[in-house]
């Protein structure tokens, strides 16, 4: 589901958050909910490893990683079905009972005051759900039949786009199209 480490599962991510001091996990909890903004690109894995580090907490890159996969599903998760902040520690407990009381007080505030921003965000993201074009590909060919071509063994252009959806998942779009034709759709995307 989250793509965590299956040895150690959610109740070892967590009892690893429970290790870090809570203003700590509270400044990661905060670069994730800008991230979930659009405000950055990413949380940066090597910065928080690092700041784990400095504070003698030592975990490995897919620790750190994993801490933040669990914490990101269950905040998009709780943007997308707008829960309260009740909810969202209800869901936290029934995923693991590793959770102390303090560190389910912390998700509850910040929820509470970002939460709602939030959900309002991914309901602009659902409204527009434009994906991105990650990348394009074409490649000429000869027509043997075609419903768009008038005359067999004519040239013709085959593009294939991959496309990211808002969720991040890959889809495929291809479509084919007379050499004139990729000519005039050349130049207007220039």
């Amino acid at each position: 589901m989250l793509g965590l480490d299956l040895s150690t599962g959610v109740d070892g991510v967590v009892e690893k958050i429970e290790k870090l001091p809570i203003d700590l996990f509270a400044e990661t909890l905060q670069s994730i909910l800008v991230h979930l903004q659009d405000q950055n690109r990413a949380v940066d894995l090597i910065e928080t490893g690092d700041k784990f580090q400095r504070v003698g907490i030592n975990l490995d890159q897919k620790a750190v990683q994993d801490i933040i996969k669990l914490t990101t599903y269950y905040f998009r998760l709780a943007a997308k079905s707008n829960l309260s902040a009740d909810v969202l520690v209800s869901k936290l407990t029934e995923c693991s009972s590793k959770w102390s009381k303090s560190t389910l007080q912390l998700v509850h505030q910040l929820w509470t005051e970002h939460g709602a921003l939030l959900h309002a965000h991914q309901e602009v993201l659902t409204m527009a759900s434009i994906g991105q074009l990650v990348d394009i590909q074409w490649k000429l060919g000869m027509a043997v039949s075609s419903d768009t071509c008038r005359s067999l063994n004519s040239p013709f252009i085959c593009v294939l786009m991959k496309i990211a959806d808002t969720s991040g998942e890959m889809s495929y779009k291809s479509f084919e199209m007379t050499v004139q034709q990729f000519q005039v759709w050349k130049n207007a995307v220039s």
